[in-house]
């Protein structure tokens, strides 16, 4: 046995046994896939295992997460940050090696996969930002940005819709650098791929503009990498089809979707190991495959190397652009942007979705690493970025990215933009569809990635459009996911402080935002980066009453105070643009705005109460809209569910008893 053999399957059996030991995984694809593996990160890969963080590296993604068993091996085996003793706690308490691979836990780990599909969309925004960083800094003989895209996916990864819109929008675009290995075991949980999915992808992919190459064998090594080179000439993303068997070398399971999601058992496993002519014992590694890795990774130290001398010599000659590369590159704001007063300078009414509008081509102007766009919505979320550009096949500089009408692909590749680094990123939609795209912004959330969701049309305000289009459960649900900051700013400065909060926390952000015009709040200010403040306070020191409100009902509750008082009720208005930032704060502060010894508090959102019950207590009131809008003009909605000046006092007075 060769030593190339030897190495793929001592990958599928070191695979196998930890999945074995953990008694759960997923041992079949690990086993199938082993060549595709070997091929790519020992042969083909640019990467470091020594600084897992090198910018000019390639980018694998495994969308196939639950074969996280094969990675967790190629770390291993390749000079990662990963022991023996890290393999035998696979899947279990504290280790580094999570049944799914996570970013920023595990060295290496360019994102986080698991749901299928989405790494497929996570690859294509991983190119997409190659190709804007190279666009803006490379310069003739100075190729600084000048990396590759892989991505192994499955079958299932397949018949997810998020991986059609993702590789329609790839091949639109003619990302070149992208490259996808497709893991064709024609096997999912349920048995053969025969009874839901007998499509010719291939096919497929072409007519999507990709570059498709069909090998004969997945266990071809040479094959892989004369299609993985044919793929680097070629101006298209490449799809490499390759045929592998399930659980490969294991006679009792190999083709079977027994394979696919239990361990081998004892026996299998033994079985299979004989049959690969690897040891009996587990967790071993022949030195000779040692020896060999290790050789076939001294290139890559190499690269770095040669890559950091180049990017030195750039310094040199163009030292603003190195200037702007570490700008680029570094999390922290530049001071014109904290400290300008300019972003705070607001007149007369709007819309919240104008004022965010406004915003981003401010700081647009602030920041040139700002790109964004819309899933073909951006005249009406506001997103376009005046004399910015339209990013295409053909203008790599533009900042406004047009994903077309596909969400949840929208998302997925804004997350891989974030995670690639050198780029802020935002991304628009209406809110009721952030729906289509809520997996995604989960993941973000569960990376905590800085991606900036803008999405308008926040209520029952939308009108006419009806039920359809009028979100009501879905403040309620983003704000039950955790590290993300859910923000409904009432006004322009309270925009301001959300887009502030965005660019600075280090967490996904949700700009909820109205469709309809808001008047501007003598009163509203920075301390909205609170989440929750005194927008107008009581007279007394202790309020009779607290009326508490985000958005578009703060409007209601400042009309609600003014009538309250004529009656001899003092009511403090209470803004809370965001929930989250608010419960962060110290409990001194939160009892400054909402203070314990007053139980009459009432609140007012256009989306069903839930949230609010943490704040009004036992003996307050949520106001909202606990069932499905309907097809009106705004104002009629409003009227007809209670989002008025009238019942907001009517339920403030029999609150306090009057």
């Amino acid at each position: 046995m060769d030593i190339q053999l030897k190495t793929i399957n001592n990958i599928r059996t070191l695979a196998a046994d930890a999945v074995q030991k953990a008694n759960s995984g997923h041992p079949g694809a690990p086993m199938g896939m082993a060549p595709l593996a070997y091929a790519l990160w020992m042969k083909e890969m640019k990467h470091n295992p020594k600084n897992p963080a090198w910018k000019d590296r390639d980018r694998f993604v495994l969308s196939s997460g639950h074969a996280s068993a094969l990675l967790y091996t190629m770390f291993h085996l390749t000079g990662y940050d990963m022991t023996m003793e890290d393999l035998k706690n696979f899947r279990q308490w504290g280790s580094k090696t999570p049944g799914h691979p996570e970013f920023g836990h595990t060295a290496g780990v360019e994102t986080t996969t698991g749901p299928l599909g989405q790494g497929i969309a996570n690859a294509v925004g991983f190119a997409i930002a190659e190709t804007m960083l190279a666009a803006h800094f490379n310069r003739p003989n100075f190729p600084v940005v000048d990396h590759r895209v892989y991505a192994i996916c499955g079958d299932g990864c397949m018949m997810e819709g998020i991986a059609s819109e993702a590789a329609s929008l790839a091949g639109t675009l003619k990302l070149g650098k992208l490259t996808l290995l497709y893991d064709d075991n024609e096997i999912s949980i349920e048995g053969d791929t025969d009874i839901t999915f007998k499509e010719n992808v291939g096919a497929r992919f072409e007519a999507y503009g990709w570059h498709v190459i069909s090998l004969k064998d997945g266990n071809d090594v040479e094959a892989i990498l004369e299609a993985m080179e044919a793929a680097k000439q070629d101006e298209r993303p490449s799809l490499i089809i390759c045929p592998t068997k399930i659980g490969y070398g294991c006679p009792a399971k190999e083709g079977k979707a027994s394979a696919h999601g239990e361990p081998l058992g004892v026996d299998n496993l033994l079985a299979a190991k004989k049959n690969l002519g690897m040891p009996e014992e587990n967790f071993v590694v022949l030195p000779e495959v040692y020896d060999h890795c290790k050789e076939l990774m001294e290139k890559n130290a190499q690269a770095e190397k040669e890559w950091n001398e180049l990017f030195a010599a750039y310094a040199k000659a163009y030292p603003e652009l190195a200037e702007e590369w570490e700008n680029w590159f570094s999390d922290e704001l530049p001071d014109e942007v904290m400290m300008g007063d300019d972003l705070w300078q607001w007149d007369g009414k709007d819309a919240t979705r104008g004022a965010s509008g406004a915003m981003i081509n401010r700081l647009a102007k602030l920041l040139p690493n700002l790109v964004g766009g819309s899933a073909d919505l951006a005249p009406s979320n506001k997103t376009n970025i005046k004399d910015g550009g339209d990013y295409s096949a053909e203008n790599r500089t533009g900042r406004n990215l047009h994903f077309g009408v596909r969400e949840h692909a929208m998302a997925a590749i804004c997350n891989a933009m974030a995670l690639h680094g050198g780029l802020r990123v935002f991304c628009g939609t209406f809110f009721v569809f952030s729906d289509y795209m809520k997996h995604a912004m989960r993941m973000s959330a569960i990376m905590k990635l800085p991606v900036t969701y803008v999405l308008t049309h926040d209520s029952i305000g939308v009108g006419e459009d009806g039920a359809t289009h009028q979100p009501i459960e879905h403040l309620a649900g983003l704000r039950a996911t955790p590290d993300m900051l859910v923000f409904r700013p009432a006004d322009g400065k309270e925009t301001t402080a959300a887009w502030l909060t965005a660019l600075t926390s280090g967490l996904p952000t949700s700009l909820v935002l109205t469709r309809q015009t808001l008047p501007l709040y003598e009163n509203s200010s920075c301390q909205a980066m609170k989440g929750g403040y005194i927008l107008s306070d009581s007279e007394k020191e202790t309020p009779d009453l607290i009326l508490m409100a985000s958005g578009s009902e703060v409007e209601q509750m400042m009309g609600a105070q003014a009538e309250l008082k004529k009656d001899g009720i003092d009511a403090r208005v209470v803004s809370m643009p965001c929930m989250e930032l608010f419960l962060k704060q110290d409990k001194e502060y939160q009892e400054s705005v909402i203070p314990s010894n007053v139980r009459a508090r009432l609140s007012l959102e256009a989306g069903v109460t839930m949230p609010w019950y943490r704040f009004v207590g036992l003996d307050g009131k949520a106001l909202g809209i606990d069932h499905f809008g309907a097809s009106a003009p705004a104002a009629v909605l409003f009227k007809e569910y209670g989002f008025t000046v009238e019942n907001v006092v009517a339920n403030a007075k029999e609150l306090l008893g009057k």
